[in-house]
C-alpha cells in the first residue's frame, strides 16, 4: 500500500480505526472522514502521524447530504493526489420493530447504510478508474438473513450488498468491489436487544464459539486492499462461521 490513498469513512472509532491502522501499517495514506466523533478522529490522527508525518488527515461530513458527498473525494485527492480506495464503512445501527418504524427511521438508515455509500462510490469512480483502484462495503450477514426488529436495517444491508455487486459489473475492469460481512464483532451500546444472555446466545451459534474483533474485519479490508487483483463482486463474511452453521 506504499504511495497509495484510501478514504475510509466512519473511520475514528471500532472497526474504521482498525482498519486505518492496519492500512496505514501497509503504507497507505489516510482520508478519515467522522461526522460526530471528532475527539476520537483527533486521538488516531495524532497516533498515526506520530509514526508517519502527515500521512493522516481528517475531513467532517454529514454523510446524509448527498451534495456534500463529491467534496470528500475532491479533499482526498487534493491532500493527497489521488485515490486508490474507498471504504464504506459508516453506519447507522437501530432496532426499528414492525408498528414503530417511522420515516426518519428510513431516512436515516438507508441514508447511511446504502445511500450514502452509492452516491460516494459514483463520486469516487472516476478517480478510482485512473488508479484501478477499488471500493470495499462493510455489509452485515444480516443482509441474507434478518435480525429480528431490524426491519430497516436489514433492508438497507440487504441493498448493500445488491449495490456491491452491481457497481462492480459497472466499474469493471477498472475498479475492483467487494463487500465484508461481519457478524458477532462489536456490541452495540446501550441496546436492549444485546444484553449478555444474548450476546452468549447469539455467540453460541458461530462455530468457532467466540465473539470477533474489529481487527477481524480489518484484516479482511487489507486481505482485498492489497491481495485480490483477480477478485471483484463478492461478499466476505467474517462471522466465526456462522452464517454457514445449520
Amino acid at each position: 500500500m506504499h504511495g497509495k490513498v484510501a478514504l475510509i469513512t466512519g473511520g475514528a472509532k471500532r472497526v474504521g480505526a482498525a482498519s486505518a491502522r492496519l492500512l496505514h501499517q501497509a503504507g497507505a495514506n489516510l482520508m478519515i472522514h467522522y461526522r460526530s466523533s471528532a475527539t476520537d478522529a483527533r486521538a488516531l490522527q495524532d497516533e498515526l502521524n506520530a509514526i508517519r508525518p502527515d500521512s493522516v488527515a481528517l475531513i467532517q461530513a454529514d454523510l446524509h447530504d448527498t451534495h456534500g458527498l463529491p467534496a470528500l473525494v475532491n479533499q482526498t485527492v487534493a491532500t493527497f493526489g489521488g485515490l486508490d480506495l474507498l471504504l464504506n464503512n459508516a453506519s447507522s445501527f437501530y432496532p426499528t420493530p414492525v408498528g414503530t418504524i417511522s420515516e426518519d427511521d428510513w431516512f436515516d438508515l438507508m441514508g447511511s447504510n446504502l445511500k450514502a455509500p452509492m452516491f460516494l462510490s459514483q463520486a469516487a469512480a472516476p478517480e478510482l478508474r485512473k488508479r484501478r483502484g477499488c471500493i470495499i462495503n462493510i455489509t452485515d450477514i444480516h443482509a441474507e438473513r434478518p435480525m429480528k426488529n431490524y426491519v430497516v436495517y436489514s433492508v438497507a444491508k440487504a441493498g448493500l450488498v445488491g449495490l456491491t455487486k452491481s457497481l462492480a459489473r459497472e466499474l469493471a475492469p477498472e475498479v475492483r468491489v467487494n463487500g465484508i460481512a461481519p457478524g458477532p464483532i462489536m456490541w452495540p451500546d446501550g441496546d436492549a436487544n444485546f444484553d449478555e444472555v444474548s450476546r452468549q446466545r447469539i455467540i453460541s451459534h458461530t462455530m468457532l464459539k467466540r465473539a470477533g474483533d474489529p481487527t477481524d474485519i480489518a484484516l479482511a479490508v487489507r486481505f482485498f486492499a492489497m491481495d485480490t487483483h483477480y477478485v471483484t463482486g463478492q461478499i466476505l463474511a467474517v462471522d466465526g462461521g456462522r452464517s454457514a452453521k445449520l
